[in-house]
């Protein structure tokens, strides 16, 4: 199309309020925030505490799984927001920050799309106030002090070949999943099997995530499990005087970044751990602050509701004892088609059939938020040109069988007019009273709290395990750890641990190959299918059409 407008053009071509305004919004005044340029600033998470306020209702924006069709449930996010502004609420929207493996991969950045956008999308998307930079030295930090220790004498006996701590980076290298270090001599350390995380991925990350404030940070840091020594037992960051340092490296970045939306709805993006290899959620800090400032907060985790809801629901929720008022599962036609088996060049085309067969999918995540975690919900079809009227009204009525209401959401290309009609069904809902509960108790072992999820929101049979991951889960138990919660690292393609089983499998089981504890963050990991915790760069990547201009002005992104 000749009038075709990309998401930089577009964002580049919206003038931005300077950050103050967006601050006087929330009742903030200049000595409140910490200026980042013009349009950025930081909040310092003791005003939560400094000032009063009703705390607001708290809207989750989920999703079917995702496919390569995509579901745009970022930019549905930015657009409820501001279309609840546009009905005069005060409302305040909370982001994660994004990673630059995507931005630089395959899946491209998270400030949205088309009108319904955050901004500076080109900060957001880059190095944006510094935090993942400062999360990935606190990681390596401590890496760098487990191997000094050790190099120094190994005082605490620790065991080199029982290291569970990985070095870190914010970038998908494949190249860097195992590694070999040490190596070229005595001076040079000692050799030892090693490797690497995407930042996101780290355990620092969800620590700052899931933590109150400062203080908080630095005792979940001194938590953090390391490895083992010779008998057995864990060593920790704390054993190492190692969480002073880091909180060091991490007091700014705790604070939440302060930005706007293209039509200048207040938004706090924080923290960016992934939804399949983590817990998805942006920070407690940041989901409070939209709260306190905001009579609606509306928030979102990281792809389906089946990983980013779940553990947002089941993790975040259960630590930092938030209750939200209802939940929005973003679809599209075109996605749903894709889970109906439609390859991916046919999805523009109508196919009644197709999307009848892929429906299921988003069935199974109406039952989980409804039916498992007793949220009202309502499902946002996220609308492409080429969606036919008569799929639209196979949604609509297969949905109204179910009792779910369905709106058109069309944020993409008209912002807050396109989400109006979701917007006021947000509304309506979240004033129902709702009994939401866990998947699990806290009291459940972990093998059952894994079955639970398993069972209940993956629709597994049952859950397998490795020797391995056997041997772990005895050992976390005896250790202790059986209370917390746990967060499944599985593929974000499939209710499955299988990519490839599109739409709602059945007759599966989940194979847990094997499992770790993040004392710090306050969970416990198991990894499921062929998960990784470092991505890989694909054929073509996205960095190849990303280039700068003689002014500075950046073109290619998205």
């Amino acid at each position: 199309m000749a009038d075709y407008k990309s998401d930089i053009q577009i964002a580049q071509e919206t003038p931005m309020l300077p950050i103050l305004q967006i601050a006087n919004k929330l009742g903030l005044s200049e000595d409140q925030i910490e200026y980042y340029g013009k349009y950025k600033a930081k909040v310092d998470p003791k005003l939560l505490n400094q000032t009063d306020a009703t705390p607001g209702k708290l809207i989750l924006v989920t999703a079917i799984n995702p496919t390569a069709a995509g579901e745009g449930k970022t930019t549905v996010t930015v657009g409820l927001g501001d279309a609840l502004s546009a009905l005069g609420e005060k409302t305040v929207i909370a982001l994660r920050e994004p990673s630059l493996g995507p931005v630089f991969g395959i899946k491209g950045g998270a400030a949205g799309g088309g009108y319904a956008q955050v901004v500076p999308m080109e900060d957001i998307n880059l190095h944006f106030t510094g935090d993942m930079h400062a999360i990935g030295a606190a990681n390596n930090l401590l890496a760098a002090m487990i191997d000094n220790h050790i190099q120094q004498g190994n005082a605490l006996d620790i065991d080199v070949k029982n290291i569970t701590w990985k070095r870190c980076v914010d970038m998908n290298d494949r190249q860097l999943r195992f590694v070999v270090d040490g190596l070229g001599g005595k001076a040079n350390g000692v050799p030892r099997e090693d490797g690497f995380d995407i930042t996101v991925a780290s355990e620092i990350m969800a620590v700052l995530c899931l933590s109150s404030d400062l203080m908080d940070l630095k005792r979940r840091l001194k938590s953090i499990v390391i490895g083992y020594n010779r008998a057995g037992d864990p060593v920790t960051a704390g054993d190492l005087n190692a969480q002073g340092a880091m909180t060091a490296l991490l007091k700014d970045a705790i604070k939440p970044n302060l930005v706007q939306t293209l039509e200048h709805t207040p938004a706090f993006i924080h923290g960016g751990p992934f939804a399949n290899i983590a817990h998805g959620c942006n920070s407690v800090t940041a989901t409070r602050m939209a709260l306190h400032f905001g009579d609606w907060a509306v928030t979102e985790a990281g792809f389906g509701g089946d990983l980013g809801a779940e553990k947002f629901l089941d993790i975040k929720c259960r630590a930092a004892g938030l209750k939200p008022s209802a939940v929005v599962i973003v679809a599209t036609v075109r996605a749903l088609k894709s889970h109906g088996g439609v390859s991916k060049e046919n999805l523009g085309k109508e196919n009644l059939e197709a999307l009848e067969k892929g429906l299921p999918n988003l069935y199974k995540h109406i039952e989980n938020m409804r039916d498992n975690f007793k949220l009202p919900c309502v499902v946002a079809i996220n609308r492409f040109p080429t969606d036919s009227q008569k799929e639209l009204e196979l949604i609509r009525e297969k949905c109204a069988a179910l009792q779910v209401p369905v709106a058109l959401c069309e944020v993409w290309g008209k912002g807050s007019k396109g989400g109006l009609a979701l917007a006021k069904e947000v509304m309506r809902v979240a004033d129902e009273n709702n009994g939401f509960t866990f998947t699990y108790p806290d009291d459940y072992s972990l093998q059952d709290k894994i079955h639970a999820i398993a069972t209940k929101i993956y629709g597994a049979d049952g859950v397998e395990y490795t020797a391995a991951a056997k041997k772990q889960l005895e050992k976390l138990e005896a250790l202790g750890f059986s209370k917390l919660p746990v967060c499944m690292a599985k593929t974000q393609y499939s209710l499955s641990d299988n990519p490839k089983l599109l739409g709602r499998p059945q007759g599966f089981s989940i194979t847990v190959r094997s499992v770790k504890v993040s004392a710090g963050a306050g969970f416990v990991v198991a990894l499921t299918g062929d998960i990784m915790t470092m991505p890989g760069l694909p054929k073509v990547p996205s960095a190849e059409k990303i280039d700068v201009d003689e002014n500075g002005v950046i073109s290619g992104l998205f």
